[in-house]
């Protein structure tokens, strides 16, 4: 898949660079490559996080045209694979808007992920989460993992350190949509979606493909790969590594 025009010009006006640090280490990856098995089958990976998944919900607001909760809860793939998700990205962060009155018997409630650099929820609230407010449907808002209050404290912006982050961040967002979905389901909201942009896009079709019953998923300006994002262009800061044996290995 070629990379776009719009892509290109986009990452023109950025100085920072992806991957500066390398793949990450060759135990990481390898433990994450065996764990791709699980979650590339459905029913494992569902049965993994149980419908009762612990969710704390730490403030609830009323205002004028909605009510927002906030709550939080530990990312199960940071317990599955203790040790490879870092401090800050461990706990997961997320505000649900919802309608003051229903317009039918149904609460529709969709699931918003984030595109590269949105980071914290006022951007996805603002342009995605409200227009939809006024439609009846819900929305919860998840911060993504390496972004806002989950980033490393010696991360720049959205530059992620090693290749391996990125495999850590999709994990984490399916499994934490898988709680957010059940917990979803357990206070009787339905139907149920996710959606996201770009980079969230993407992470959405991961994670709707995770989950085991009917589920609306609207990934926009997304691709079923974001492989030419990161292997085509001049901000990745890993081309030494390339030609590493060892590393390459891994991947086979």
């Amino acid at each position: 898949m070629p990379v776009s025009r719009l892509d290109v010009l986009y990452r023109k006006l950025l100085l920072s660079k992806f991957f500066t640090k390398g793949w990450g280490s060759a135990d990481n990856l390898q433990r994450l490559f065996r764990f791709r098995k699980i979650v590339s089958n459905r029913e494992c990976s569902y049965k993994l996080v149980p419908n009762n998944y612990p969710v704390k919900i730490i403030n609830i607001v009323e205002r004028t045209d909605c009510r927002i909760i906030e709550g939080k809860f530990r990312s199960p793939f940071a317990t599955f694979l203790p040790g490879l998700v870092p401090e800050e990205v461990q706990d997961c962060y997320f505000q649900m808007l919802l309608p003051l009155k229903w317009k039918s018997d149904y609460r529709p409630v969709c699931i918003h992920l984030a595109g590269t650099g949105d980071h914290y929820f006022w951007r996805r609230r603002n342009i995605m989460a409200k227009p939809l407010l006024k439609e009846g449907i819900g929305a919860i808002i998840l911060e993504n993992p390496f972004y806002g209050v989950r980033k490393p404290k010696d991360q720049i912006r959205s530059s992620l350190h090693h290749v391996s982050d990125i495999f850590v961040m999709g994990g984490c967002l399916i499994f934490e949509c898988i709680v957010l979905l059940n917990w979803c389901e357990e206070r009787g909201f339905g139907p149920l979606g996710v959606t996201g942009i770009s980079m969230g896009g993407h992470m959405a079709s991961l994670a709707a493909s995770n989950w085991p019953r009917p589920l609306v998923l609207v990934p926009c300006l997304s691709w079923s790969t974001a492989s030419s994002v990161f292997t085509e262009v001049k901000y990745v800061g890993y081309k030494i590594y390339l030609n590493n044996s060892f590393y390459m290995s891994i991947f086979r």
